[in-house]
């Protein structure tokens, strides 16, 4: 009797411990998940102030264009053609991304799928044979 209630002891004892062990382990994820989002969000907002940026130097870029076309011909002729470009260029965009997400569509895994079914009935062929 003594030797059982040395090991019942001993089995709560590893069984608290391991508690003790995997809550740290939770807490030390926790942190560290915490940590990274912190990171990811300042490289977010940094990104999207480069992206505000770049998009303001793109439009001086396009301004510059037509400003140089009409060292040529008139101002109004210049910004229409850097316009129809602009549009036309969007319009290109617009297409490939149509085709992008038709391509896309449905998002359904299928080729995980199949492999998953594979899987499936080869450890089931191989259960029973």
């Amino acid at each position: 009797m003594a030797s059982n209630n040395g090991i019942v002891r001993a089995t709560r004892e590893v069984v608290e411990r391991a508690r003790s062990v995997a809550k740290l382990q939770v807490e030390l994820a926790i942190q560290e998940i915490k940590r990274k989002l912190a990171k990811i969000g300042l490289g977010l907002g940094l990104a999207a102030g480069a992206a505000v940026v770049a998009l303001y130097g793109v439009g001086f870029l396009f301004a510059a264009a037509a400003a140089g076309l009409a060292t040529a011909i008139p101002l109004w002729a210049s910004l229409l053609i850097v316009g129809v470009v602009l549009v036309m260029i969007t319009c290109l965009l617009l297409a490939l991304a149509m085709r992008s997400f038709k391509a896309g569509s449905p998002p359904v895994p299928k080729q995980a799928i199949e492999e998953a079914k594979t899987t499936t009935e080869t450890v089931r062929s191989n259960a029973l044979g």
